[in-house]
């Protein structure tokens, strides 16, 4: 018994934490969006309605897509550079190895507002590093944030960046997990380390993949700063994702009620998609 009150009390203060910026915000969200309000006047109540009129918002099922086509690029990719970088960081020896750590990770080490305004400087398309080096190379100068077309890869390249070093140090930390015993049995057996890899270190990734999966996934349906910072959404609406689209329905329009229902959809879908991936690793087993 005393060991349960024990387990409970360090349990606390995250349970406390999860109810008070969790699930009562959730509860409160789905509160106000069955209400017309602009925060600034008593609340009105609506029932569906909003859900009835964001059913026919074509600018809200255009961030969705865009969101989603975001997180289809952007999951796979940093799952994929961040897998990478671990195996080869783990086959470093010597002080090397602390060099190219801290490289990964000075990104992610500073806020990512001031890293999308560097982000911004390196991409400007008049004295931009970026374009400089495409110069240099005989490539043309790029509009980057300044295309309809460009900007939205540019936001994936720059949060790319920022996390890339935070990810791999989580793949590195359950790389050295594996026993090394495992290793030298099957470099005994002729094993190559391609096959090493796909054999044993991936399988046995099993739960840290699902975990860098869900969180990115997770992650990529919630970017907002660095698109505020970067573009605002522009040019011409093409990175205007649905969080951006949320905050601009409430804070700008004062849509609060038409916003939570928003907010609380866009929760649902992210569900939805944590679900699938849980399911699809779950039957993978």
């Amino acid at each position: 018994m005393q060991e349960r009150v024990t387990a409970y009390g360090f349990l606390l203060p995250n349970i406390l934490g999860l109810m008070i910026f969790v699930f009562i915000p959730i509860v409160y969200a789905f509160y106000v969006s069955l209400h017309d309000w602009n925060a600034l006047t008593p609340k009105v109540f609506v029932g569906f309605q909003n859900y009835v009129t964001l059913m026919t918002d074509s600018k809200w099922w255009h961030s969705v897509l865009r969101t989603l086509m975001y997180s289809v690029v952007y999951v796979p990719l940093l799952f994929c550079l961040a897998l990478l970088s671990a195996v080869i960081v783990n086959a470093l020896r010597g002080k090397t190895v602390g060099i190219v750590r801290t490289m990964f990770l000075l990104p992610f080490s500073i806020t990512s507002v001031i890293a999308a305004i560097i982000a911004m400087f390196l991409l400007d398309p008049r004295s931009g590093l970026i374009n400089q080096l495409l110069s240099f190379a005989g490539i043309g100068r790029q509009q980057f944030l300044g295309s309809p077309s460009q900007a939205i890869y540019c936001v994936i390249f720059t949060v790319l960046w920022i996390n890339l070093g935070y990810n791999m140090t989580i793949f590195l930390s359950a790389i050295k997990e594996i026993p090394k015993d495992y290793y030298e049995a099957a470099h005994m057996d002729g094993a190559t380390r391609f096959q090493s890899f796909r054999y044993l270190t991936f399988p046995l990734l099993r739960e840290t993949n699902t975990f860098i999966l869900i969180v990115t996934t997770i992650a990529s349906f919630q970017v907002f700063d660095q698109i505020i910072v970067m573009t605002n959404g522009g040019p011409i609406d093409a990175t205007e994702v649905s969080v951006l689209y949320i905050y601009k329905e409430a804070f700008q329009m004062l849509h609060m009620g038409y916003s939570s229902a928003l907010a609380f959809v866009l929760f649902l879908i992210i569900f939805a998609f944590s679900m699938i991936q849980l399911k699809l690793v779950s039957s993978n087993k």
